[in-house]
């Protein structure tokens, strides 16, 4: 990308308010999930460090609060702060894994069909409507079902199973459109290899639509990871999961223990707005047609 494109869309980035809050939402999670040992006030899945003596224990603004434990305990006597930290590392690299995995295999799958052409788009396509046609979450609560080890590695391949379709529809029509064009006919004539023209000349110029459904799909997976976990299929008991918390500080609301949900599920919510907030000024700076 040239440098006066680089430094129009950071001019657009800087005017754009709700753009520059969604990053910053985003680039603080991604700090704290980064470093999350070094700020916890603990481990809260080191064994050795757990208490059950400060289970259930209010925030510290309340009666009985404790200063090492700012948002208050769960029922295992681990911090809600230090979960918090912990379990966002989870829903990150979960959804950082999957939109790479998932976005390279179907960027790959759909500039191979839409170029080729014939059987082989028509094998690509039919094997995405296939996907397509099930819901995501349902489908990877079925493969995680079936598979006999659960984890986040198990998570992020079930995702990326449902997940790469979306990637594979959005750069064939991309390519559909570019492959005709006449830098790469020349290319053709020239006698360059297909690799070299699908990487060099139509990849480059069939990214930018890539980019916005990378941002918007982040926010996505880490939503269906947090479901997933919430439902029981999702990660272990032994990792750390946003979902997992509000799971088990629902069976608490009623007991007037709120602080187990309201805490994870707001960092879940937050993280997923700031997400949102920075993909709609890319979705409007790769396409100035749906600017607003």
């Amino acid at each position: 990308m040239n440098r006066p494109l680089l430094k129009k869309r950071f001019n657009s980035f800087k005017k754009d308010k709700p753009a520059i809050i969604g990053a910053t939402i985003l680039l603080t999670f991604i700090i704290a999930g980064i470093f999350a040992p070094l700020l916890a006030p603990m481990n809260p899945y080191d064994l050795s460090s757990l208490d059950l003596g400060n289970m259930l224990k209010m925030p510290i603004w309340m009666d009985g609060g404790s200063l090492s434990f700012p948002l208050g305990t769960d029922d295992q006597g681990r911090g809600i702060l230090s979960t918090i930290l912990y379990g966002m590392r989870t829903s990150l690299i979960v959804g950082g894994s999957v939109v790479a995995i998932a976005g390279s295999f179907g960027v790959v799958m759909g500039m191979i069909g839409a170029y080729y052409g014939g059987l082989i788009d028509s094998f690509v396509m039919r094997c995405a409507d296939t996907v397509f046609s099930f819901s995501t979450t349902l489908l990877a609560v079925l493969l995680l079902g079936v598979f006999e080890t659960r984890g986040i590695g198990t998570v992020i391949f079930a995702i990326c199973i449902a997940d790469w379709v979306k990637y594979a529809r959005t750069i064939r029509g991309s390519v559909l459109e570019i492959k005709n064009n006449p830098y790469v006919m020349a290319a053709k004539a020239s006698g360059a290899k297909d690799f070299r023209i699908l990487f060099q000349h139509i990849l480059p110029n069939a990214l930018p639509p890539i980019f916005v459904v990378m941002a918007v799909d982040l926010a996505v997976v880490i939503m269906l990871e947090a479901t997933l976990s919430f439902l029981g299929v999702g990660v272990p008991l032994t990792e750390p999961s946003l979902g997992m918390m509000i799971a088990i500080g629902k069976n608490y609301i009623y007991a007037g223990m709120w602080w187990m949900t309201l805490f994870p599920a707001s960092a879940l919510i937050l993280l997923v707005v700031g997400i949102n907030l920075f993909a709609d000024w890319l979705r409007d700076e790769m396409n100035p047609k749906l600017a607003r």
